[in-house]
């Protein structure tokens, strides 16, 4: 078997490749990887975590916010003496010091139609944000790129994901459009368990290995709620709607033809 991993990956991934679904093959193949990581918070906390030491070779972490002491009770990657720092820096100093193999990438900016293409550089894209103009734009620009996303949302004891690929149903196939402003609280008003991004973005950091594998199901079509009090989990399955601006029988050709506020409707 002609490996080219030398020992000190041999010993770092041992554990995966014993694994007859992983093996040196799928070990090469993540550390030849790209996952983008878009939010450096809650969700993307863990996600960049487990991403860092499963080997994925280059990560990109798109955030423009700095470290706050209320983030630390569930930002996980981040400590005290980072407040005040860029969540990006953070995110890459955290990672050299878990695992050297990995390269990241930072970008110090929020992600919007103008940023949108640093999806172009990547394989699979994390969906780890927290305002539903960010949701949007990433699943309407995945779908026009054919890259495979990874979504997550919390809201203070609840969770969901989904993994949405090329040529599938997307998230406009859920929720056609976006909750008006303000009529959503986020967790600075509301609050939120501090385990419960772990959860979840430990889900989408799976779904993005197992796409960077070639390996397993993916929740492609189903949409995972996760409710942490009564700690249960429901799988509901969904459909292409035919009549999906985006992926449906007549969808957009750019990100141009959306408007990224509000409800995030589509004009044609």
């Amino acid at each position: 078997m002609s490996l080219s991993l030398d020992a000190t990956q041999l010993d770092r991934y041992s554990r995966h490749i014993i694994m007859d679904e992983v093996g040196p093959e799928g070990q090469k193949r993540l550390l030849d990887g790209s996952v983008l990581v878009v939010g450096a918070g809650g969700l993307g906390a863990p996600v960049i975590q487990y991403l860092a030491a499963a080997g994925v070779g280059r990560i990109g972490v798109v955030d423009d916010d700095v470290v706050e002491r209320s983030n630390l009770q569930r930002q996980v990657i981040h400590a005290d003496a980072d407040v005040g720092v860029p969540k990006v820096e953070s995110a890459r100093a955290f990672v050299g010091r878990l695992n050297p193999d990995v390269d990241v990438d930072a970008y110090e900016t929020r992600l919007d139609s103008r940023t949108v293409d640093v999806v172009d550089d990547y394989d699979i894209v994390v969906d780890a944000s927290d305002n539903f103009p960010t949701r949007y734009l990433l699943n309407d620009y995945c779908q026009l790129t054919e890259t495979p996303l990874a979504h997550g949302a919390i809201y203070k004891f609840e969770g969901q994901a989904t993994t949405i690929h090329p040529g599938g149903p997307c998230y406009r196939c859920l929720f056609p459009e976006a909750p008006e402003p303000g009529t959503v609280p986020d967790c600075a008003t509301t609050g939120v368990l501090g385990v419960l991004p772990g959860t979840v973005g430990c889900i989408q950091a799976t779904e993005a290995v197992k796409l960077a594998l070639g390996a397993g199901e993916t929740l492609d079509g189903r949409l995972l709620f996760y409710d942490a009090m009564d700690m249960t989990f429901e799988t509901v399955p969904y459909q292409q709607n035919p009549d999906c601006p985006v992926c449906g029988d007549d969808p957009i050709e750019s990100i141009a033809e959306v408007e990224y506020t509000g409800g995030c409707t589509v004009s044609h």
